[in-house]
């Protein structure tokens, strides 16, 4: 297994629709205005973070939180340009980004360090062999003030590994529950 260049990102994206939409290079600025990087680095690619969020609050006194039956109520759904996330919270997003895996690459997701040395945890599970969809993403603000999460701008970064041998059973081929998901997508039982 070997991860993988930006020179194959860039023609993975461009061929196979890796990713869309897709940036070959990394942007620091927009209009003059800076902003956290994303686009294509040497061997990742950071994504953005797309302005749809879901903030956890316990308005509802929910006594637990449990992942076989999550409470929907347990989320607050904003649509702005950021996101504050309350002390010792979470807020789950998503990428701007739609991912489609080729059947013998695994794609790891990490937090970028401008958020981390804040305080502000990105968590992602694995994307695996042939999932699509768009990336929902977990902020995790462990510090005692409110964290702010800004939309349109990097937050994490993809690394691509590619197999020697294609695996057996794929994401696609058992069916995943999160296969094709849009939006950010809470926790299915």
């Amino acid at each position: 297994m070997s991860i993988k260049s930006d020179h194959w990102i860039r023609r993975m994206a461009r061929e196979h629709g890796l990713l869309e939409p897709f940036e070959p290079n990394q942007v620091r600025q927009i209009d003059g205005r800076k902003v956290i990087s994303y686009g294509t680095s040497s061997y990742g690619y950071d994504v953005r973070c797309a302005n749809e969020f879901k903030i956890f609050t316990n308005v509802h006194t929910t006594n637990v939180v449990d992942p076989k039956n999550f409470d929907p109520t347990s989320f607050v759904s904003i649509t702005e340009d950021y996101c504050i996330i309350p002390p010792n919270s979470f807020a789950l997003a998503r990428t701007v980004e739609y991912f489609r895996i080729p059947r013998n690459v695994l794609t790891i997701c990490l937090g970028k360090s401008t958020y981390a040395r804040c305080g502000i945890i990105v968590n992602v599970t694995p994307l695996e062999p042939e999932w699509e969809g768009h990336v929902t993403l977990e902020f995790s603000n462990t510090t005692p003030l409110p964290a702010k999460i800004y939309a349109n701008e990097g937050v994490a970064q993809m690394l691509f590994f590619e197999s020697d041998e294609p695996c057996d059973v794929s994401y696609r081929d058992r069916a995943g529950k999160y296969m094709g998901q849009l939006g950010v997508t809470p926790p299915r039982p």
